[in-house]
């Protein structure tokens, strides 16, 4: 999955190398912190678009470094803005403050036993993707920057973003651009200080805790949401000559999509998936019924497939819809699109990450993951660096811990300290590559 990272020194960086040990020192005094923050938040999660508690944390908390506060992004969105001692560019550090709806299940002493409304229901709720280590350990980071100004050259904007995972309030099919990161941008995060580059950490089980794991171009995959209905004739099962069934047309739907891949797919450029997940239809075993829902999603590595697949997906349902002499609607929502790692930022950056955890913890991905998210859109505003942080405690089997938005999720606290000080060596260090980065970037 991963292999070591081969060390590429840029010139401007190799004097960084001996920088002394303070960050260390920093991250590891402001480690109880960071952690006590952490399951703080980890106790007490907040759905997407809902975050009114994270949110007015997060604000106490810059305004007590000394950090201006920005708000009225996102509903819940919350922006820091840190000045430098010394002249330079501006740089974004970004953190999801959500959780997910779902109960949980870790046996932490500090698990969740919250519930909140979602899409109208009354549900548990945890933070079973990390996003809690996210907003604690850029926390952490701000309050290290903001007492050490005078090391900053430059401005850095803090951006906590809410639903990332999509709103608890809102329908994430037809209002997607109500929420995270397209909200924040629409809402002006960006407008007083426009950032030259934005970092990103995920915390992510089943790699080693505190190690770090990157690659250049694609890190994540797109995604689109589908809906499909599907109107036909309802009668009884046992004519089905007199109906035009739907049930039956979906089948061949479904089928004929995955083709989209096989056979209408440039796989030596990348991949895609197209996969239903739901499908609701009929009430009697003896009935054909007059419609059909399905909804599912869409992912890739490559814009281009991701294009060609939203343009040909339409065009074949309708086509099947013909043959079986039925009518289907079909619905794509975007929620994010490739999620991009600047190939120079990447490579000059390198260095930073080699200070934080050293080469025996960096590694290289031989390929993308597979999940989405929507720190992309900022990608395609600014050149981007989004990275992994392993998390899977030390003492548990690799291959057998709890993934991502498992109600058994867990996180170990050791990784926040690397997060922190990585956030902070961004800030630090990307002035010294920015020229050679802002020249070669190209918008997308």
């Amino acid at each position: 999955m991963y292999k070591k990272a081969a060390l590429v020194f840029p010139l401007a960086l190799i004097s960084q190398l001996s920088l002394a040990d303070w960050v260390k020192d920093a991250a590891q005094q402001n480690e109880n912190q960071v952690i006590q923050l952490r399951q703080h938040i980890h106790q007490n999660p907040e759905l997407g678009n809902m975050e009114v508690k994270t949110s007015a944390l997060v604000q106490k908390e810059l305004k007590s470094y000394g950090i201006q506060v920005k708000t009225g992004y996102a509903k819940t969105g919350v922006v820091g803005i840190l000045k430098g001692n010394k002249p330079g560019p501006i740089i974004a550090l970004r953190a999801d403050m959500d959780a997910l709806p779902m109960e949980e299940k870790s046996g932490v002493p500090f698990a969740s036993k919250q519930k909140a409304i979602y899409q109208g229901k009354e549900t548990y709720v945890m933070h079973a993707c990390g996003h809690d280590t996210h907003t604690a350990m850029l926390l952490g980071a701000a309050k290290i920057l903001a007492a050490n100004k005078d090391k900053i050259s430059g401005t850095v904007v803090f951006v906590f973003q809410p639903a990332e995972e999509g709103g608890a309030d809102i329908d994430n099919f037809t209002q997607g651009d109500q929420i995270g990161s397209r909200k924040m941008i629409a809402d002006g995060a960006f407008k007083d200080y426009k950032p030259e580059a934005i970092f990103g950490i995920h915390v992510i089980s089943g790699m080693q805790s505190g190690h770090l794991y990157y690659k250049d171009g694609a890190i994540l995959n797109s995604a689109d949401h589908l809906r499909i209905q599907v109107n036909g004739k309802q009668v009884h099962g046992s004519m089905p000559w007199l109906g035009r069934d739907p049930i039956y047309a979906s089948a061949q739907m479904i089928n004929n999509l995955q083709s989209l891949i096989s056979r209408r797919t440039d796989l030596t450029q990348g991949m895609g998936v197209v996969s239903i997940g739901n499908i609701q239809g009929g009430t009697a075993g003896n009935v054909i019924p007059e419609q059909v829902n399905m909804v599912g999603t869409i992912r890739s590595n490559n814009e281009q497939i991701r294009a060609n697949i939203l343009k040909s997906l339409p065009v074949m349902i309708e086509h099947d819809a013909q043959a079986n002499d039925v009518t289907a609607k079909v619905e794509i929502a975007p929620y994010a699109p490739v999620t991009m790692n600047d190939k120079a930022l990447t490579q000059l950056i390198q260095p930073t990450l080699v200070k934080v955890v050293g080469d025996s913890k960096l590694h290289v991905l031989d390929h993308n993951a597979s999940a989405s998210e929507d720190f992309a859109y900022y990608g395609k505003l600014m050149p981007s660096f989004f990275v992994f942080l392993g998390a899977t405690p030390e003492n548990q089997d690799l291959t057998q811990a709890a993934p991502n938005h498992s109600p058994y999720f867990i996180v170990d606290d050791k990784a926040l300290k690397t997060g922190t000080e990585l956030h902070v060596r961004f800030v630090l260090d990307y002035p010294n590559i920015s020229k050679q980065v802002q020249t070669s970037w190209k918008p997308s």
